[in-house]
């Protein structure tokens, strides 16, 4: 009988654990920043026009309704949310975002910005970098006051975080118009290593911020979406130009990061190829189950890659079908794969290591 007991006891403590500890890992705040790929809503708030504020954006979306996501469902950060077994943060400009939930981390990323901050000047109002990385102070100052500075020390040193930014370097400034201000300035390769080296200090005013784990996303095939294809295709091959920019910048992304971390004596920033996942498919999107990356789910004009996702719009009846949801951003299933690969993806993908990694690792200390 009292074997029996302790038995019972043993196996009562074992289940309380085994509950206890996914939430311990869920506690990890997550801090987002970046561009339209991974804004979830910010730019709601704001007087601009870069918004994904009505359907059919959202039309897969839980509530199926437009949440200021540029995706038809969830984006990158949802879904990274949902790995790591944590809220998705919500826009740092929500008004809900408040007591607890400041607790679960923020989204600062807003659409249309990039590395510069001259870098979509047409879309007017958007929190540019520098401003997303003041507003990141602010929240710990918020936090700070609501659990005190050790607490909030800890869970900003502890926290995980994603940067998405470049493509608009290039798409909404340096190929924006023809004879753009920037291109005048620099020749091709001249500007990628303009644009890294403010890149650089981007990711170390993080560093000073606390950031300990960062995902750094570089861009994708920039050429290769369907608003380039409309623009710039023939007969369904590549923007070449817009090719050449995104095979200069990622490899001088991935040198810079392992500098850096040289630097600082750690694992600190993780460089994530948005390239290589997107051009898996985009080589052979059948071999995925898709039944085209060429175009667009929404939008119109050749492979749907003419102007904005509205209610006008042609509309696909099966989303998972395509590799694109509008004329520049993945789908929700794209994007399921992009995070897949983040979460388990081999060196080809995540360099030095991929998030599952730097999970177990740091559960460890």
């Amino acid at each position: 009988m009292d074997n029996t007991i302790v038995f019972v006891m043993i196996l009562g403590l074992l289940l309380t654990l085994g509950n206890v500890a996914p939430q311990a890992e869920a506690t990890r705040a997550f801090f987002v920043f970046g561009d339209s790929l991974v804004d979830n809503g910010n730019n709601n708030y704001l007087a601009t026009t870069a918004r994904a504020d009505s359907y059919p954006y959202g039309i897969d979306y839980p509530t199926h309704i437009a949440t200021g996501r540029f995706s038809n469902g969830l984006n990158i950060p949802d879904l990274i949310s949902e790995q790591i077994g944590s809220e998705s943060p919500l826009p740092y400009l929500s008004p809900m975002l408040k007591g607890k939930k400041l607790l679960v981390g923020a989204n600062f990323a807003s659409a249309g910005i990039g590395i510069l901050n001259d870098t979509g000047i047409q879309f007017i109002n958007i929190i540019r970098i520098t401003k997303q990385l003041m507003y990141f102070q602010q929240y710990q100052e918020r936090v700070n006051d609501l659990i005190g500075p050790e607490p909030t020390h800890r869970l900003v040193n502890d926290a995980l975080y994603l940067i998405t930014l470049g493509g608009n370097d290039f798409v909404n400034n340096y190929y924006l118009v023809p004879f753009s201000a920037r291109s005048r300035q620099f020749s091709l390769p001249d500007y990628v290593a303009y644009l890294i080296s403010e890149y650089r200090k981007v990711l170390a005013r993080m560093y000073e911020l606390g950031a300990r784990r960062v995902l750094v996303t570089g861009t994708g095939p920039l050429g290769c979406v369907p608003a380039e294809l409309a623009q710039h295709s023939r007969a369904g091959e590549c923007a070449v130009e817009l090719q050449r920019a995104a095979s200069l910048f990622n490899p001088q992304l991935v040198q810079m990061i392992n500098g850096l971390n040289n630097e600082l004596g750690s694992h600190v920033f993780i460089a994530a190829n948005a390239y290589q996942m997107h051009m898996d498919w985009i080589s052979n999107p059948q071999a995925y189950g898709f039944v085209t990356s060429k175009i667009a789910c929404c939008g119109q004009g050749p492979y749907n890659g003419i102007g904005l996702c509205t209610m006008a719009s042609n509309l696909c009846p099966n989303r998972d079908a395509y590799v694109f949801w509008d004329p520049f951003h993945p789908s929700e299933r794209a994007n399921r794969l992009i995070v897949q690969q983040i979460m388990t993806g081999s060196s080809k993908y995540m360099n030095p290591m991929n998030l599952s990694t730097i999970m177990a690792l740091d559960s460890r200390v």
